[in-house]
């Protein structure tokens, strides 16, 4: 009796890796700029602006980070 035995790896190759890492990356640095930008032009707002839209200057870290990464 012959019989067939099939197998398949499925291993991941080294650019698919290299590629999947420099996304995440890329990805990663967008978000940065997105905080960065965010809370330089917050920063850049006077008191009494900040003060007409309800914000404390104390905050502007975390609106900037929920901006850019979502929700806390």
């Amino acid at each position: 009796m012959a019989y067939v035995t099939a197998t398949r790896s499925s291993q991941i190759s080294l650019l698919s890796r290299v590629l999947s890492a420099t996304a995440g990356i890329t990805a990663a640095l967008r978000q940065r700029q997105v905080y960065l930008s965010t809370l330089r032009e917050l920063n850049s707002l006077s008191d009494r602006d900040l003060a007409d839209l309800g914000i404390h200057r104390a905050i502007l870290g975390d609106i900037a980070f929920e901006a850019a990464y979502g929700t806390k």
